[in-house]
């Protein structure tokens, strides 16, 4: 069975159907999106109606939590609090409200069992949308942050750096992300759960997509903060 974890899409719709396009050709049996669907994308409506439109398990962000009711204080630095909350107004504005309540229903943990493999699946931690995990953490952070369940594989999305680390018999996985990598190297990532009897295997996929496309958008949109997203874009490809 070949499982896809997608996460991080940014309201990128052009990156994120160059991804379902991959999944397809791969033949992927399931789909999981981990979060992060619109906020900070200037295609949120057409990116959520993408992932409804999926077969998909679908769990909250903490972005999907900001769509739903504002950047609050101490989430973010004070100089960018005003001008975040209005990325998300400008976002709720091309959403609605039928949009806004699946958001706000979104479930925040996926816990799966495949072929005698347990999979615990979220967006940033198990107890915390927003808390921060890097892959540079010492082993006994990740297990502290990570492991609040008896399971194999352990994976989850937010930091838009895609890794695969082993340690005591565990799997770590980090998506990256679809729509905002911040790795540099241009391509959309997502991880590919490959699973057997009893054992498994994991790749980080990297798919190509056209990101001028997207760039020419946004210098054609009425976005809020082009200056900033148009800087993330050019970081996720250039490094």
């Amino acid at each position: 069975m070949k499982l896809a974890f997608l996460s991080d899409i940014h309201g990128n719709s052009i990156a994120l159907k160059a991804v379902l396009h991959d999944i397809q050709k791969l033949n992927v049996d399931k789909i999981m999106v981990l979060g992060d669907l619109c906020y900070r994308g200037i295609q949120p409506k057409e990116s959520l109606e993408l992932v409804k439109g999926l077969d998909a398990e679908v769990i909250k962000g903490n972005a999907d939590e900001w769509i739903v009711r504002g950047v609050l204080e101490g989430e973010v630095p004070v100089d960018a609090l005003d001008m975040m909350n209005t990325e998300r107004e400008w976002g709720v504005s091309k959403l609605t409200q039928n949009d806004i309540e699946y958001l706000r229903s979104l479930p925040t943990e996926l816990r799966l069992e495949f072929s005698g493999t347990r999979i615990h699946a979220f967006h940033a931690t198990p107890n915390d949308l927003f808390d921060v995990v890097q892959p540079f953490e010492s082993d006994q952070t990740l297990r502290e942050k990570l492991v609040k369940s008896d399971s194999d594989i352990y994976i989850y999305a937010h930091i838009h750096k895609a890794f695969v680390r082993y340690i005591n018999g565990k799997c770590f996985i980090n998506t990256g992300s679809v729509g905002l990598p911040f790795d540099g190297l241009g391509k959309a990532s997502y991880a590919l759960v490959e699973l057997g009897e009893d054992e498994f295997e994991v790749s980080i996929r990297r798919v190509n997509y056209n990101i001028e496309d997207v760039l020419n958008q946004l210098r054609n949109s009425d976005y809020p903060n082009k200056t900033l997203l148009n800087s993330l874009l050019k970081r996720s490809s250039n490094g």
